[in-house]
């Protein structure tokens, strides 16, 4: 039986988790996986902080990215695995997606002002320098400063969707993301799909069309799954040929109820995957 395990979907300080790379990587160490990737919402910029901590440890450490996208209207996100963290279009269309989120950031600090709450976007961008900023962050800054009792309270009366204070965001297409990363040479994978709470029908209909710009893979292992869930989705991969990718989606103390490798304490990922993965590319 395998019992490697890894796990390839982590975030860090460079978007919305709480642990740096580096911490990340002794971390996962530490935990005992065999590898990780590191895949921080719409930027690269922790990947090469990691990779260097990684020298001369045991793991392998597989450069990702997670872009947000649209989908007739609804969120989907993509993974990339291994890709060129150095390709001139990624690094130019994601820092544009960073400049839209940050429109999107003051609009949201300007609604909190509003409501009272005593933060500005440079003390926000003092406490997170050289960070993609996410709500996750707008949360625990006001956590932070004693204006809210948890995080979860940020999320639920303030800036969660649909909420007072929310402002929603430009997001590239499905299409685009997976177009995007195989020009940066990685490996598209879907995301959580079952988040998505798509019909099997509606879910056939996603993957095809995705599968047309270059889908590879599909989440089917990840922190929230049953067991059945879990079974379905890898029955789903075989049937539809996708690679099988899993992760615990990792974000520290921001989503304490998941912990790295292991998820809420089922989620494990064979090495194997990963070797099926490398197989692909």
């Amino acid at each position: 039986m395998d019992q490697k395990s890894i796990d390839l979907h982590v975030h860090s300080t460079e978007s919305d988790g709480t642990f740096t790379p580096e911490e990340l990587i002794t971390e996962a160490v530490n935990t005992g996986l065999s590898a990780i990737a590191l895949t921080d919402h719409d930027t690269v910029s922790g990947v090469e902080k990691a990779q260097k901590a990684a020298i001369g440890q045991p793991i392998e450490l597989v450069p990702g990215i997670e872009l947000s996208t649209n989908y007739n209207g609804k969120e989907i996100h993509i993974v990339g695995l291994y890709i060129d963290i150095y390709n001139e279009r990624l690094l130019k269309e994601t820092a544009a997606y960073r400049a839209c989120r940050d429109g999107r950031n003051e609009k949201m600090v300007e609604a909190l002002q509003k409501e009272g709450f005593a933060i500005t976007m440079k003390e926000l961008v003092a406490e997170n320098p050289d960070c993609v900023i996410t709500r996750g962050n707008i949360a625990r800054f006001l956590y932070g400063h004693g204006m809210i009792s948890s995080t979860q309270e940020a999320f639920e009366k303030y800036i969660g969707d649909g909420c007072k204070c929310y402002v929603g965001r430009f997001k590239v297409s499905a299409q685009e993301a997976v177009s995007l990363i195989k020009e940066a040479g990685g490996i598209a994978i879907l995301a959580h799909p079952l988040l998505y709470h798509l019909s099997h029908a509606k879910l056939m209909e996603l993957v095809t069309e995705l599968k047309a710009a270059g889908l590879d893979g599909i989440e089917a292992i990840y922190s929230t799954y049953t067991a059945g869930e879990e079974a379905h989705l890898k029955q789903f991969a075989e049937e539809n040929g996708l690679l099988v990718s899993g992760g615990s989606d990792f974000h520290g103390t921001t989503k304490p109820s998941i912990r790295l490798g292991a998820g809420r304490g089922h989620l494990f990922v064979p090495y194997s995957v990963l070797e099926k993965i490398k197989a692909a590319r």
